[in-house]
């Protein structure tokens, strides 16, 4: 196996395959730099639940008390959990254990600022400089810092999102509910949290030793035991986390496992005339948000791709709303980051108050075909391409914001990007049918080889 291939660090933390090149080393080394960055502070941790998780935290306290942190271990807990709690505690930053929708041999570190929001790109780059530096400020044998254990930190958590949430419309609507907990994190709150709405729930997948019964990137051709487990039950609705349970899709009452896409409208659809400021979301998610805002009187601004960009625009145009279209949803008063809480909340509750199903409330959407695929490209090689695609769309409107993105009249668009972590180009389609975002794909791939 190729270490450097496998060792990925972008904007989001740093990511390996256990035993190749994320190793106890490397980790401690990046804790090290944690602890220095945040100046021996309070660091909060927790962890998805793969079988690395042990290995790995002890390492990543091992290196946090080296350089004198007080570590405030939250448990197996959601991403959005560990980002909450640093928050609330004000805590100076926390680490995350998850390599999230990654298959079961990766494991990796989130970083999280004291606000908990998760490092911006500047910050990382500074992390990281200080990584390869290697000159870590450790803290003589009297002065290392503790660790304490902190049990409620998701009960805070969903005690938060419950505060906001009309739970008695939820109730009052007896909704069945079907979750894949993907055997990861979402397995410590989606039952509990579920009742608490009022729900009649079937967990699936729910036991918490990180060996996953499938793909835990919650996309359509992931779900099918979701499926067959809402068409067994007579289920309302099903839900799909991935491994660290910042992500959601939706299965309809069908049986059917819609876009990932649908998670982000459905939950701005429902709280759309309660929140302040425009929807905020990236580039290359669906236009049924456009839509949607639309329908509210509300306007989208587009970040790049990232949930750290998302949140950054957020906080700049006072959005209550956002997040991205891989099931990603931000809910301001709840924090800022995706949160797979507060988008069943958010998704729950819109559809109590709507009546009808899942699939009447999707065919409310703006129709919506999407295709997304890759090309390798070196990172020398990734200018001149986007230079000669600018030359060979220059006839359509074009957004530079990152990459290049095709608009088109009747509302399709073509998003290509550079990968912030892979020597890749994505490439991304959306129009009203598959062959229309085929054949987008289809001709910005010759244009790319021709490039290339």
């Amino acid at each position: 196996m190729d270490i450097v291939r496998t060792l990925k660090t972008g904007i989001s933390g740093v990511r390996g395959v256990v035993g190749d090149s994320l190793t106890p080393q490397l980790l401690i080394g990046f804790a090290q730099a944690f602890g220095t960055y945040v100046k021996g502070g309070t660091v909060v941790i927790g962890r998805d639940t793969r079988p690395s998780g042990e290995m790995v935290q002890t390492a990543v306290i091992g290196g946090l008390l080296a350089t004198g942190c007080n570590v405030v271990d939250v448990g197996i807990a959601p991403v959005p959990t560990v980002q909450m709690a640093v928050r609330d505690t004000l805590a100076d930053g926390g680490v995350v254990i998850t390599a999230s929708h990654n298959p079961q041999q990766w494991n990796a570190l989130k970083f999280i600022r004291g606000d908990g929001v998760i490092l911006h790109p500047h910050q990382m780059e500074e992390l990281l400089s200080v990584y390869y530096q290697g000159n870590f400020s450790l803290a003589p044998g009297d002065e290392m810092g503790s660790v304490t254990c902190d049990d409620t930190a998701v009960a805070r958590h969903m005690d938060a999102v419950l505060g906001l949430t009309d739970r008695e419309v939820i109730s009052e609507a007896g909704l069945k509910v079907v979750v894949d907990c993907v055997n990861g994190a979402a397995c410590v709150f989606s039952e509990q949290f579920l009742e608490a709405l009022g729900c009649e729930v079937l967990a699936i997948n729910d036991t918490p030793d990180g060996i996953f019964p499938h793909s835990p990137e919650p996309i359509p051709e992931n779900l099918w035991q979701l499926e067959e487990a809402v068409r067994e039950h007579g289920a309302d609705i099903g839900f799909a986390h991935d491994a660290d349970a910042d992500r959601l899709a939706i299965v309809s009452e069908e049986g059917k496992a819609i876009s990932e896409e649908f998670t982000l409208a459905f939950a701005c659809d429902a709280i759309a005339d309660t929140v302040e400021g425009p929807f905020v979301t990236n580039l290359s998610t669906s236009r049924m948000i456009d839509d949607v805002a639309k329908r509210h009187g509300k306007s989208v601004i587009r970040s790049k791709v990232g949930e750290v960009n998302v949140v950054r625009q957020m906080q700049a145009h006072n959005s209550g709303m956002g997040g991205e279209g891989n099931g990603g949803v931000i809910w301001t008063p709840v924090q800022y980051c995706r949160d797979s809480i507060a988008g069943i909340a958010l998704i729950l509750q819109g559809l109590a108050r709507r009546g009808g199903t899942v699939t009447q409330w999707a065919d409310t959407m703006q129709p919506s075909q999407m295709r997304k695929t890759r090309m390798e490209c070196s990172a020398s090689h990734v200018q001149p391409v986007l230079l000669g695609l600018r030359e060979f769309y220059a006839d359509a409107e074009l957004d530079l914001t990152e990459g290049i993105k095709v608009l088109w009249d009747d509302g399709s668009w073509l998003h290509i990007r550079p990968s912030n972590t892979e020597p890749i180009i994505r490439i991304i389609a959306e129009a009203d049918t598959w062959e229309q975002a085929d054949d987008k794909v289809a001709e910005a791939t010759v244009e790319i080889h021709k490039l290339l």
